[in-house]
């Protein structure tokens, strides 16, 4: 418990399920600052992975954002993160901010799902290797 899943843990979800497995309401500590905490357990963030299977891994994460500013500020000095370098992301709440949330998607792990593709470096478009840094 408490443990962030790692793309072992993830492969041995997604090979059990044939279809994508949506993981909810990690622990706060593992998390993100900005995730919203989840009034119904203080200890856990509204946020969801959604897990593909046979063996893809994550290819969405997100969650909802804090939009109290308060509550923001707190966050990021329970984290010890500087706020200097946080300014200009609490002024987007200090001065109204609505309810929202935000995701992710892996692309290439997506597209690598749904083609079947074997690897997820099939599915790059501009794959960055170790003699090549740009298009």
């Amino acid at each position: 418990m408490g443990k962030i899943l790692g793309g072992d843990e993830e492969t041995i979800i997604s090979e059990r399920f044939d279809r994508p497995v949506m993981i909810t309401r990690y622990p706060k500590e593992i998390k993100p600052f900005y995730m919203k905490i989840d009034p119904e357990d203080p200890s856990k963030v509204l946020c969801v992975d959604v897990i593909a299977p046979e063996g893809y891994g994550e290819i969405i994460g997100g969650s909802q954002r804090e939009d109290d500013y308060e509550t923001l500020l707190k966050r990021i000095q329970e984290e010890g993160l500087p706020l200097e370098v946080y300014n200009w992301y609490l002024d987007l709440r200090k001065f109204g901010s609505v309810p929202h949330s935000g995701f992710g998607l892996g692309l290439e792990r997506t597209l690598a799902w749904i083609t079947g593709i074997k690897h997820v470096r099939e599915a790059i478009p501009f794959a960055r290797t170790i003699e090549r840094f740009e298009p």
